[in-house]
């Protein structure tokens, strides 16, 4: 038996994973979280995304009445045990950029999913990894595209989804864990979980 649930809540101001959620047929509302990730550590990749999107899912249900479902997400990318987040000026990007063109890296991507339906709850927390192989880029290509804007608020410093395509040799895993959700592994999750989001 599946309980039918029209109130979903992204807890996070990504129009990227918004977007993905739309493009499934399922319409949200947004509520970004407002913790300090900064403050937030993990043993490793993994462990530290689920961390991150548990701590930004339980922020914003804290705020919430009702029956809802919260879909909270963090994507990080890692390189040679190097953990990339956003850069946090084009000097940075420029860094990030540079030690991960030309090379593979890994993308990790937390989910939380908390349902709370008839004052019960249940939560459910897990991460997806994807492997990016980069073309090599010049100096001059970096420079052009942090130019762009748009490495400046996606980890790692680029967007597979827009210009940073460009670059992109192969991708070995799921392509939407890069963009920001991995959204097959979400509905599967929330479908185990009893949560139906389509009327």
């Amino acid at each position: 038996m599946y309980i039918l649930m029209t109130k979903i809540i992204l807890a996070s101001a990504s129009e990227r994973r918004q977007k993905l959620l739309e493009q499934v047929g399922i319409n949200c509302e947004v509520i970004p979280s407002n913790i300090d990730e900064d403050s937030i550590n993990g043993d490793n990749p993994g462990d530290l995304v689920e961390k991150l999107s548990s701590a930004k899912a339980e922020n914003v249900a804290e705020r919430l009445e009702g029956d809802f479902v919260i879909v909270a997400a963090d994507t990080v990318v890692v390189k040679d045990s190097r953990v990339f987040g956003k850069p946090s000026d084009e000097k940075e990007a420029f860094e990030m950029l540079n030690s991960l063109q030309g090379n593979r890296h890994e993308v990790f991507t937390g989910v939380t999913l908390i349902c709370v339906t008839g004052g019960e709850g249940l939560i459910d927390t897990f991460h997806v990894r994807t492997i990016v192989d980069m073309m090599p880029m010049t100096p001059k290509q970096i420079n052009a595209y942090i130019q762009s804007g748009e490495p400046m608020d996606k980890a790692g410093g680029y967007g597979i989804q827009g210009r940073g395509a460009a670059y992109i040799r192969d991708v070995a895993g799921d392509f939407f864990n890069v963009v920001g959700l991995p959204i097959s592994t979400v509905l599967s999750r929330l479908e185990h979980m009893g949560i139906n989001l389509y009327s």
